[in-house]
């Protein structure tokens, strides 16, 4: 199973034009190592075969990359920590904060912060609006809500100057607060992946 799920990674990061050090790579294998593990008690996500897990997690959450700035991302319905874990091991001098409301989620995300030695992942268990008195340069969300919702929920913790970047599937219908722009839209590649992927970037008009 290790061998299958190494090659498809390692072809997956190859697509994307992503290169990554040993221990990096070694990292990526075994957050999708514990989250099939835990998966099967928790019911972290519908996904069963590890190896889809790292086509529709991994690698789905690995595509945002080039878009990643910091230094704060907040990373809201994080679930079992996609997009924001991933990123968090890919990019060390990212300071993530993950909130889920979903205590079993959160456990397996500090269980994995610790076993990965991520020092810079702080997963908070709770709802979004029970965040206050911090600010973030970019939010991002992979299957929170719909766009305007997100934005709604989270513009008081949007930094100035900062942009929001949602992952979604079809975008032919988005539609957004009056103060709220749509910046970009660029369509996500995932390797091993037929459904159709977005990144939408959005700030304050």
């Amino acid at each position: 199973m290790t061998g299958g799920i190494e090659r498809r990674l390692d072809d997956g990061l190859t697509a994307l034009n992503l290169s990554v050090e040993g221990g990096v790579r070694d990292r990526l294998l075994a957050f999708v190592t514990l989250l099939h593990k835990w998966n099967r008690a928790y019911n972290l996500t519908a996904v069963r075969d590890i190896d889809t897990m790292v086509t529709r997690h991994l690698l789905d959450s690995l595509a945002i990359l080039p878009w990643i700035e910091g230094p704060r991302l907040l990373d809201v319905g994080s679930g079992a920590g996609l997009p924001g874990i991933v990123v968090a091991i890919m990019r060390p001098d990212i300071a993530l904060t993950s909130i889920d409301s979903n205590g079993k989620k959160i456990r397996f995300q500090r269980q994995v912060a610790f076993e990965l030695g991520l020092d810079n992942v702080t997963p908070v268990h709770d709802r979004v609006e029970a965040l206050a008195g911090v600010s973030f340069e970019q939010i991002t969300s992979r299957a929170f809500a719909a766009p305007s919702e997100f934005v709604d929920l989270t513009r008081a913790l949007l930094a100035e100057g900062g942009h929001w970047l949602a992952m979604a599937g079809r975008v032919d219908d988005i539609t957004l607060p009056d103060d709220v722009r749509l910046v970009q839209t660029w369509p996500l590649d995932i390797p091993g992946e037929q459904a159709q992927r977005h990144l939408l970037k959005m700030d304050i008009a």
